[in-house]
C-alpha cells in the first residue's frame, strides 16, 4: 500500500510539475509574440538569445532558491553548512569554506545548514520555506524592474519573474517531485508528526557531523533511530533509517545492514535516490555475502540500472559498480577503470571521510575476488 501512496506521490507532482511548466511556456511565448519585433531579425540569434534567457533566468532562481534557505535559516538560529549549485558546492570545514563537487541527480543545488540546539518547538518552517519565499520576492522584484527596463532587457526580466514564480509553485505545493520530496511535502511531513521534526533534525546534525569530518560509525547510535522509523510515514523519517543503514555499511556489519535494506526497500514509501542507494547498497551487501543470482537480479531493475547511470559519479554507486565487476562479472580490468574513476571524483568530493569508508569497502570486495 505504502508503495502505492509512493507512486501515486510521484505520479501527481509529475502531472502538476508539467502542468506549471507548460503554463510557464505559454506565458514565456506570449512575451516572445508581444516583444518580439525587439529581438534581432535572424531567427537562429532570436532562439538562442530566448533559450538563453530560459536557461540564464532558470539558473538564477536556483542560486535565489538556495539562497533563500541561507537566509532564513541564518535568521532562525542556522549555521551555514554547505552551498550547492548544480555540481558547484562550497562547504564549510575546518572554519575555512572550501570548492567541492557533488552531483546529486534531480537536483539543481541544496542549501545545508548545521541546526540549533534540539528543543520541542525546534524552528523549520522558515528554513524550508525560505526558497519559497525568495523566489517570490524575486519574481515580485524582477516584475518592477522590467517596467523600466529597455524592451530587450524587459523579456528577460519578465521570463526571470515567471520562472520565480513557477519555482515557488514548484517547491511550495506539497509534492513529490523527481526522486525527492520538495520544501512543501517536508514541511507538511514535519508538522504532522512530533518523530519526524525529530527525524529532520538529526538529518541536519549528521550532516554537521560529516562535514567536520566524523564518520557515521563514530557517531552517537541514538542519533539513527526515532520512534516509527522502522515503518516510516514520511520520508523524513525514513531518512533516519536510510542514516542508519549506512552507519552499519561503515562499521562493516553487512549482514545487518542487508537486513534493514530488504525491509525498507519492501516496506517503505521512499523518496526515489533513497530507494536507489539503498538498492545499491543491498546489491554490494549481497555480492560480499551469499552471492545469489536471484537475489541480484531483482535488485538490478531497469529502474535500478537507469538510477545507477545517473548517479554514476557518486561514491557509493562507483563502489558497488566495482565490486560487480570484481565478483559477479570477473572482468579484472573494468575494475581498475572504476577505481581510477572513483579516485578522480574522490579528489574533490565534500566529505572525506565517506570516501575513507567507501575505500575500505572496496578493499573487502577486492579481498574477497582474491579469494575466489
Amino acid at each position: 500500500m505504502k508503495k502505492k501512496k509512493g507512486k501515486l506521490a510521484s505520479t501527481v507532482g509529475l502531472i502538476v510539475s508539467v502542468l506549471i511548466y507548460l503554463l510557464i511556456g505559454a506565458l514565456c511565448g506570449g512575451l516572445f509574440l508581444r516583444y518580439g519585433e525587439t529581438l534581432p531579425d535572424s531567427f537562429v540569434l532570436t532562439m538562442v538569445l530566448l533559450l538563453g534567457s530560459v536557461y540564464l533566468a532558470m539558473a538564477v532562481q536556483i542560486a535565489i532558491h538556495e539562497a533563500g534557505h541561507l537566509v532564513f535559516g541564518l535568521l532562525t538560529g542556522y549555521r551555514f553548512s554547505s552551498y550547492r549549485f548544480f555540481s558547484l558546492m562550497w562547504i564549510k570545514q575546518d572554519g575555512k569554506l572550501r570548492f567541492k563537487k557533488l552531483n546529486l541527480a534531480g537536483t539543481g543545488g541544496q542549501c545545508l545548514m548545521a541546526p540549533p540546539d534540539w528543543r520541542e518547538d525546534f524552528p523549520f518552517v522558515l528554513y524550508n520555506l525560505g526558497g519559497v519565499l525568495m523566489n517570490l520576492i524575486s519574481a515580485a522584484l524582477f516584475w518592477l524592474l522590467s517596467l523600466i527596463a529597455a524592451p530587450t532587457a524587459k523579456i528577460f526580466l519578465l521570463m526571470g519573474a515567471l520562472i520565480g514564480l513557477a519555482f515557488a509553485l514548484l517547491n511550495g505545493l506539497p509534492l513529490r517531485v523527481g526522486p525527492v520530496d520538495n520544501d512543501g511535502r517536508n514541511i507538511l511531513s514535519i508538522r504532522k508528526s512530533p518523530a519526524a521534526r525529530r527525524a529532520f533534525w538529526l538529518q541536519m546534525k549528521v550532516n554537521e557531523r560529516q562535514a567536520a569530518g566524523v564518520r557515521l560509525r563514530d557517531m552517537p547510535e541514538d542519533w539513527f533511530s526515532v520512534p516509527g522509523d522502522e515503518t516510516p510515514e514520511n520520508s523524513i523519517l525514513a531518512a533516519v533509517s536510510v542514516n542508519r543503514a549506512a552507519r552499519l555499511m561503515d562499521a562493516h556489519r553487512l549482514d545487518e545492514a542487508a537486513a534493514l535494506q530488504d525491509r525498507l526497500i519492501a516496506q517503505e514509501d521512499l523518496a526515489g535516490i533513497y530507494r536507489g542507494l539503498l538498492r545499491c547498497d543491498r546489491v554490494f551487501c549481497e555480492l560480499l555475502g551469499e552471492g545469489r543470482e536471484d537475489v541480484l537480479a531483482s535488485l538490478q531493475t531497469k529502474e535500478q540500472t537507469k538510477f545507477m547511470k545517473s548517479m554514476k559519479s557518486y561514491p557509493s554507486v562507483l563502489r558497488t559498480q566495482i565490486a560487480l565487476a570484481l565478483l559477479h562479472d570477473h572482468d579484472g580490468a573494468a575494475a581498475e577503470k572504476l577505481k581510477a574513476e572513483f579516485e578522480k571524483i574522490a579528489r574533490s568530493y565534500p566529505y572525506p571521510t565517506d570516501i575513507e569508508s567507501e575505500r575500505e569497502l572496496i578493499a573487502l570486495a577486492e579481498e574477497k575476488a582474491v579469494q575466489e
